[in-house]
């Protein structure tokens, strides 16, 4: 299996990093694939099920390598990525246009991947207890999904690939989070900063 990488270049402008874009819809295009996510989603919130399903594909990509780049685990990747687009789709009146789509559903995937994370800590203590004190750091160091080649055939790619993700495992989660957002992504501060909920200083 292929590593989840984000994707660049998506159909929308380039904007102000945390500007909300809604125009009047009288100003929109008649192609919902030109309209911002936010003008999506106001959509989706009446009943515009294909405004959906655009914003479902224009973050799915992102938001895996994102969620699988912080769980370290392709499969759970995959069920926080569903739940997430299900959370949005079954708590879309209560999105309000003062922030962004991306913020709020990039938040929403991040307390998923953190609800997974204290699960597994959880699970852990369990069965260290039960195994006679077992290092709890392993609970973090998950193996990456396997995809295929022998060690000795991987390209180059595929083992920076694979070392910049076990870094990322060593990582405390909260730090995890914002270098998978700012390196990785590549998201602004300002929205990281709303994210987290933290100050852009601290960001």
């Amino acid at each position: 299996m292929g590593h989840p990488e984000a994707k660049k270049g998506q159909s929308q402008e380039p904007r102000e990093p945390g500007v909300v874009q809604v125009r009047p819809a009288a100003e929109r295009s008649v192609n919902l694939d030109d309209w911002t996510d936010e003008e999506l989603m106001l959509a989706f919130q009446d009943d515009n099920e294909d405004a959906y399903l655009i914003l479902v594909g224009r973050y799915k990509d992102r938001l895996m390598n994102f969620v699988y780049r912080f769980v370290g685990s392709m499969d759970d990747a995959k069920d926080i990525l569903q739940e997430t687009f299900l959370r949005v789709y079954i708590k879309k009146d209560l999105y309000k246009t003062i922030a962004k789509f991306s913020t709020w559903v990039y938040t929403i995937a991040g307390n998923l991947a953190k609800s997974e994370l204290r699960r597994r800590s959880r699970r852990g203590k369990i069965s260290l207890t039960q195994r006679g004190g077992k290092n709890k750091d392993e609970d973090y160091q998950l193996p990456l999904p396997d995809s295929g080649p022998l060690p000795d055939r991987r390209t180059d790619a595929s083992m920076k690939y694979e070392r910049v993700q076990q870094a990322l495992l060593q990582l405390p989660p909260a730090f995890r989070e914002a270098v998978i957002m700012r390196d990785i992504q590549e998201l602004a501060y300002e929205e990281i900063s709303a994210i987290l909920d933290l100050p852009i200083g601290t960001v």
